[in-house]
């Protein structure tokens, strides 16, 4: 899919991850939809303008069916339908299962897998109508692997993978795609306040021996966002940690 002047949709995109791929795709000519929780600072919005195209800024939680379908209406309204989404969206509550609760569990499935689902089925009503999108939701290796603390956080993205390959079938014929990453450990904040000690624990885990970026990231997402062909696939960004025999 050539890039400029398609409208990109991100959701979880005012900081990391999202705000790289945000910049990733605006660096392409496609126009940008940022949203966060909250409402988004209108520097943001000036800094991808800079790349000479559109974007808007929007809040609101995904998690919520009513409110994501709120938040895709107003949208339409400015920008006509998306051609590409990226659900990027998440939060982690780490604990050990024993000491997790109903809630510690329930509240990352909501954002981060019933999340996923909303905004995947609001924004394909119309891709099917067009015959044309490209979906990609950002899993993690926690979702192939586990990790101890992170059961709530690794059954999310690991239902997150099995929803991209069951919505990939579905839609194939329509000629969109559906395509999921799984980032390793990666600089951004959530890692940065990791104990040296853990992070020299971890990085003699990965077999490239360094932590990924954020640009490694984005540049997987605009690969796939490109790729007409590849669908239904997870692709690991994690230097190697996670390989398959």
């Amino acid at each position: 899919m050539e890039l400029k002047g398609k409208n990109v949709l991100i959701t979880g995109s005012t900081r990391g991850i999202g705000w790289g791929i945000a910049e990733a795709f605006a660096k392409e000519g496609a126009n940008i939809i940022l949203n966060g929780r909250r409402p988004v600072p209108a520097k943001l919005i000036e800094t991808i303008k800079e790349n000479d195209v559109s974007c808007m800024g929007i809040a609101g939680d995904i998690s919520d069916y009513t409110a994501a379908k709120n938040l895709l209406t107003e949208v339409e309204e400015q920008f006509g339908t998306i051609d590409i989404l990226i659900n990027n969206a998440g939060i982690t509550n780490d604990k050990l299962l024993l000491r997790m609760s109903a809630e510690d569990f329930e509240s990352v499935m909501k954002t981060n897998l019933s999340g996923t689902f909303n905004m995947t089925q609001l924004v394909l009503k119309k891709m099917l109508k067009k015959r044309c999108g490209a979906i990609i939701n950002m899993s993690s290796v926690s979702g192939l692997i586990g990790n101890v603390g992170q059961a709530n956080y690794a059954a999310s993205k690991a239902g997150m993978i099995g929803f991209t390959k069951s919505v990939a079938r579905e839609v194939a014929p329509r000629g969109i795609t559906c395509n999921a990453i799984a980032p390793g450990f990666i600089t951004t904040d959530m890692t940065e306040i990791l104990s040296d000690k853990v992070k020299e624990q971890v990085t003699q885990n990965i077999p490239m021996q360094k932590f990924g970026t954020v640009a490694d990231i984005a540049q997987a997402a605009v690969f796939l966002a490109k790729s007409p062909y590849i669908t239904g696939q997870v692709i690991n960004v994690d230097g190697g940690l996670v390989m398959h025999a």
